[in-house]
C-alpha cells in the first residue's frame, strides 16, 4: 500500500486518468500505461531516474516525455510526465502507482459493464485456484510470460470482455508473484474504480438471488457502500456463510462452530 507523498501521488494521477473522454481512450491509457510499467520496472537506472527527488521536477518530467514521447499518446504521456515529476517515497512506488492507474482505466474502459469485468476476474482466479496443473503452468518461470500469458488467455478466450482479457494478460506478464494473487488485486482495484468493495462468500450451497440480494444490502449497510458479492460454493462449510471483505473476515459455518465445540471440550 503506497504512503505519504507516494498516496498522494497516486490520488492526483487516478483524478488526471479519471478525465479521459471515451471508454476507447481509457483503453489506450491503460494499455499504454501498462507498457510504461514494463519498462520502469526493468530498467532500474531509468527507474531511479524518474524518482530522484535530487533532481528537479521539471527536468524529470522533460526525462519522462524524452524517454515515452514516441510511444505515448499525449494523455498517456503526460500522465506519466507528471507522474515523474512528483514526490516518491521509494523508486518502486512510481510504476506501483501506474499499475493502478492502468488497472483503473482498464476497468472504465468497460463502461456499464465495469462489474463483469470484477465477475469474470473472479472466475479466472478460481480457475487457477481448482487447476492444480495449471496453476503450475502459470508458476512455471523457465517459460516465457508471453507464453504462460497465451496459456491461460487461451482458455478463456471469447469468453470475457475485452477489459478482462487485458487484465487477464497483465497479471501474467507482470511477473511478480502468483497470477491469482495478482488477479485478487486487480479484483479490488476494480470494485475501487466502481466505488465498491468485494466480498468473498463461502457457502455450503448456491444462494439464491433473493439471499444475495439481501446480503448485499446487509453489507452495504455495515460498510457504507455498495458490495459485489463473489460466491464459493464450498461443501465441506456443512452450512451458515463465511465471509470475507479485505482483511475483515465474519464466520458463521457450521464447521467453524463445530470447530469451536471441539476445542472447548478438549479444553
Amino acid at each position: 500500500m503506497l504512503r505519504g507523498a507516494s498516496a498522494e501521488a497516486l490520488a492526483e494521477l487516478s483524478q488526471q486518468a479519471a478525465r479521459t473522454r471515451t471508454l476507447d481512450e481509457a483503453a489506450a491509457l491503460g494499455n499504454q500505461l501498462f507498457g510504461v510499467v514494463a519498462v520502469v520496472r526493468r530498467d532500474v537506472a531509468l527507474r531511479r531516474a524518474l524518482t530522484d527527488n535530487s533532481v528537479e521536477a521539471e527536468a524529470r518530467s522533460g526525462l519522462a516525455r524524452a524517454v515515452f514521447g514516441k510511444a505515448l499518446d499525449e494523455p498517456a504521456l503526460a500522465l506519466v510526465a507528471e507522474a515523474a515529476g512528483r514526490r516518491w517515497i521509494s523508486a518502486n512506488d512510481l510504476p506501483e502507482a501506474l499499475e493502478q492507474v492502468a488497472v483503473t482505466a482498464t476497468v472504465r474502459s468497460a463502461g456499464a459493464n465495469g462489474e463483469q469485468v470484477g465477475d469474470e476476474l473472479f472466475s479466472v482466479k478460481q480457475l487457477i485456484e481448482h487447476n492444480p496443473a495449471l496453476r503450475g503452468a502459470l508458476a512455471d518461470h523457465s517459460r516465457t510470460p508471453e507464453d504462460r500469458s497465451g496459456l491461460l488467455l487461451g482458455l478463456i478466450e471469447g469468453k470475457t470482455l475485452p477489459a478482462t482479457a487485458v487484465l487477464v494478460g497483465q497479471a501474467v506478464a507482470r511477473d511478480r508473484g502468483a497470477v491469482e494473487v495478482t488477479l485478487q488485486d486487480y479484483l479490488d482495484l476494480a470494485a475501487a474504480a466502481l466505488e465498491e468493495a468485494v466480498a468473498t462468500v463461502h457457502t455450503a450451497r448456491e444462494l439464491s438471488a433473493d439471499e444475495q440480494e439481501r446480503l448485499a444490502a446487509a453489507l452495504s449497510k455495515q460498510y457504507g457502500k455498495d458490495i459485489q458479492l463473489h460466491i464459493v460454493v464450498d461443501p465441506e462449510l456443512i452450512g451458515g456463510l463465511r465471509v470475507e471483505i479485505g482483511d475483515d473476515v465474519i464466520e458463521g459455518t457450521v464447521a467453524s462452530r463445530l470447530d469451536d465445540a471441539r476445542r472447548r471440550i478438549a479444553g
